[in-house]
């Protein structure tokens, strides 16, 4: 089953991809605001590669870590690679750039909530500097809250929260013949 969102109320329809074929057109009427809209079938401009749908995606895409956004009332499951340097965390909204977007109807969630510094190492490995946007409602590592200016070194397995989105970052697997 495929969610898509009304670009009107944001309202989430879900219908069964699998009846139709990539390129194809669809039309839907929002049954909350009435909103007549069209999409068309196939791969979305905004979400990245999802790793779990497919296994053999590219590993270039995740080779310095990605988060998982867990799927809550506000948003589906999310995974987003991360770059190296600066990635910019924050509300998708449509013509503001940001390199990693979350598709979420979360008031909470700032269009720029937080940053994600990701560093090479002299031993290699990635080191992974989080810190508060700074936004409205504070980033909370654990159940501690970032002071302002604040920056606090993640690792692989650390869940951090901004407003009610819960995220987990993971590091790349590293090869034993380094």
């Amino acid at each position: 089953m495929k969610r898509i969102r009304c670009p009107k109320c944001e309202n989430y329809i879900t219908f069964d991809e699998k009846k139709y074929k990539d390129g194809q057109s669809l039309v839907f009427v929002c049954p909350s605001c009435g909103k007549q809209f069209g999409i068309r079938i196939g791969l979305s401009k905004l979400v990245n590669v999802r790793k779990e749908d497919n296994p053999e995606a590219d590993v270039e895409s995740f080779r310095f870590g990605y988060l998982t956004v867990i799927e809550n009332v506000f948003h589906f499951k999310q995974i987003i690679p991360l770059c190296l340097g600066m990635n910019v965390i924050g509300r998708h909204m449509k013509g503001y750039v940001i390199n990693c977007p979350i598709e979420t109807v979360d008031p909470s969630v700032d269009l720029t909530h937080c940053r994600i510094m990701v560093r090479k190492a002299k031993n290699g490995h990635f080191k992974y500097l989080l810190s508060d946007g700074p936004s409205n409602t504070g980033t909370f590592v654990g159940t501690e809250i970032l002071g302002d200016r604040e920056k606090r070194v993640i690792h692989d397995g650390t869940i951090f929260t901004l407003g009610a989105t819960s995220i987990i970052l993971h590091e790349p697997a590293y090869s034993e013949e380094k």
